[in-house]
């Protein structure tokens, strides 16, 4: 990995640890969280023996996992989402059911109250299905309330992503299950948890940071002052998401925290315009025009130039080269990937392959 005009390769990070070692880590119940991606990418010894010492876990869980339909992306893997490996907090590993490929698109998440009134389930149901239908991926918590209106009215016009706080084969709450499988079957659904694992208080709000990571905004719909959806809103700052928040009845006090969110910044919404919009999604590529494309020449975009051909380089590079903030390189290095000009090679690194012509 060279950053522009370094002069020197700088070794590539996450090349001692291989798929098993990532998906055994996953399976360390005592892990902690907090700082793990820099570890992970750094090859932290510790983590590696830690890793080791479930690697014998390893074949009954993937005989378990795959009579349930489940399958796993360790964090070394090109396809692993590079959102979620920029954040500070990384999961070694994804156990999931269905289609990866709609990480691929935009993805915006919608949380909110597990009691939730008629009026919010029906905007989640509402706003959702119109993200769908300009192609914009929900994410959400598959929990009673606005997270499972959100899902179903995306399942309505396109697809949508459930986060868990648990083991796939452990599906919270129980009556969600079959809402689980449309899920998968449309889009996807997926947990940091290998499978067993039950919903234990504490993993929700944990995989709340996996709901932000994932997305370009969060948008809490009817959250009150103690809401969990104000974790999510709080993790996507963190991560340098964009918060957005519709406004509800002042009278009832069930909108206290996403009013309170709006007083801090937080955009107002009212409808998916105002989210697409904000994004700038569905608006065309910044970066290039179709002639650039047409030619197959490297866009004028300043992280396309900053990256020589054939060299692989992760955010953190390319970030400092660039004096740019991660989260609006990382937005251009996935545009770059929908052109062509880029795409990814493991580990959360991205290249730009020589032309062969």
């Amino acid at each position: 990995m060279r950053t522009r005009g370094s002069g020197a390769r700088q070794p590539l990070r996450g090349a001692a640890v291989t798929d098993d070692q990532a998906v055994a880590l996953s399976l360390a119940r005592t892990l902690s969280r907090v700082g793990l991606t820099e570890r992970l990418k750094n090859d932290d010894p510790t983590l590696l023996e830690l890793a080791d010492t479930h690697l014998t876990e390893l074949p009954a869980m993937r005989r378990l996992s795959t009579s349930a339909g489940i399958e796993v992306l360790p964090w070394t893997a090109a396809s692993f989402p590079p959102l979620l490996l920029a954040t500070p907090d990384c999961p070694p590993a994804l156990w999931y059911r269905g289609n990866l490929a709609v990480l691929g698109a935009p993805c915006v998440a919608i949380v909110g109250s597990r009691v939730a009134t008629a009026g919010a389930l029906e905007i989640a149901s509402t706003i959702a299905a119109d993200l769908a239908t300009l192609g914009v991926v929900v994410i959400s918590g598959l929990a009673r309330g606005v997270d499972s209106a959100a899902h179903r009215g995306a399942l309505q016009q396109g697809t949508t992503i459930a986060v868990l706080g648990s083991g796939l084969d452990r599906i919270y709450p129980a009556e969600h299950a079959r809402l689980a499988d449309q899920i998968a079957t449309a889009g996807l659904v997926l947990s940091e948890y290998p499978p067993g694992t039950p919903p234990l208080p504490f993993h929700f709000p944990q995989r709340n940071r996996l709901i932000s990571g994932l997305s370009r905004a969060v948008v809490v719909i009817e959250a009150a002052e103690n809401s969990g959806s104000l974790i999510t809103a709080a993790c996507a700052l963190e991560q340098g998401r964009e918060v957005m928040a519709v406004p509800g009845n002042v009278l009832s006090g069930r909108n206290r925290g996403g009013h309170a969110l709006i007083r801090d910044g937080a955009k107002i919404v009212e409808r998916a315009d105002d989210i697409v919009g904000e994004l700038g999604l569905g608006a065309g590529s910044p970066t290039s025009g179709p002639a650039d494309q047409a030619r197959g020449q490297v866009p004028r975009d300043p992280v396309a130039l900053a990256m020589e051909e054939g060299e692989p380089y992760d955010l953190d590079a390319l970030t400092a080269a660039l004096g740019m903030s991660g989260p609006v390189v990382l937005a251009r290095l996935l545009q770059l990937e929908i052109l062509g000009i880029v795409r990814r090679a493991g580990g959360g690194r991205f290249i730009r392959p020589g032309r062969t012509c």
